[in-house]
C-alpha cells in the first residue's frame, strides 16, 4: 500500500513539473537507408578475364622433366627431393577438382580460379583430375597436355606429378602449390 502511495506522489510530481509544458513542432526527418554500394560488374568480367588469359595453350617450356605419358615437373630451384616425395604421397592433397566434362576454354578458366581460390586460403597441395581422355575424340587426353602447360606458367606452382593409382593415377595430377 505505501507503495502505490509513492507511484501516485512520483504522478503528481511529474504533472507539476510539466503543466506549463507545450509540444514543440518540429517536423520530423526520416532518412533514407544508404543505398547498396555498386557491384563492379566490369572490374569483376576484367580481373576473370586476366586470369583466363593468364594460362596460354602454346606455353612450352624450355624444359620438362617429362618422363613418356607421366606428368612431372619441378620449378628451377627446387630440390628434386620435392618431386620424389609429391609421387609418395608425401603431402595430404587439401583440395580437388574434377576437368571431366568441360572443355579447354571451360578448363583453363577453372583451374586458374581454383589456384587463385587456393592460394587465396593457403592451400599447398591439390589434386586435378584431367581424366584420361576415354570420351575424347581419338581416345586422347587432350586436358592433360593442356593442364601441363597451363600449370608451368603459374608462380604459384613449385612441382606436379601424376597422382598415385589410388589418387587417380594417369588420370590425374597432384599439385604442390607456393606457401602464400
Amino acid at each position: 500500500m505505501a507503495e502505490d502511495l509513492d507511484k501516485e506522489d512520483e504522478i503528481q510530481l511529474f504533472l507539476e513539473a510539466v503543466k506549463g509544458a507545450r509540444p514543440l513542432n518540429v517536423k520530423r526527418v526520416l532518412h533514407k537507408p544508404p543505398a547498396p554500394k555498386p557491384i563492379p560488374k566490369q572490374f569483376i568480367r576484367d580481373e576473370r578475364q586476366a586470369l583466363a588469359d593468364s594460362l596460354s595453350d602454346g606455353y612450352i617450356p624450355a624444359h620438362e622433366l617429362e618422363s613418356g605419358e607421366e606428368l612431372l615437373y619441378l620449378r628451377d630451384g627446387h630440390s628434386p627431393d620435392i618431386l620424389s616425395k609429391l609421387r609418395r604421397g608425401h603431402w595430404v592433397v587439401q583440395a580437388a577438382i574434377d576437368l571431366h566434362g568441360l572443355v579447354a576454354d571451360e578448363a583453363r578458366l577453372y583451374v586458374a580460379d581454383f589456384l587463385a581460390e587456393c592460394k587465396k586460403r593457403g592451400i599447398r597441395c591439390v589434386r586435378i583430375i584431367h581424366g584420361k581422355g576415354l570420351g575424347s575424340r581419338n581416345r586422347e587426353p587432350v586436358l592433360k597436355h593442356k593442364l601441363r602447360n597451363w600449370l608451368m606458367q603459374k608462380d604459384e606452382v613449385i612441382a606436379y606429378a601424376q597422382a598415385r593409382q589410388q589418387d587417380g593415377g594417369s588420370g590425374a595430377v597432384i599439385v604442390l602449390l607456393k606457401a602464400s
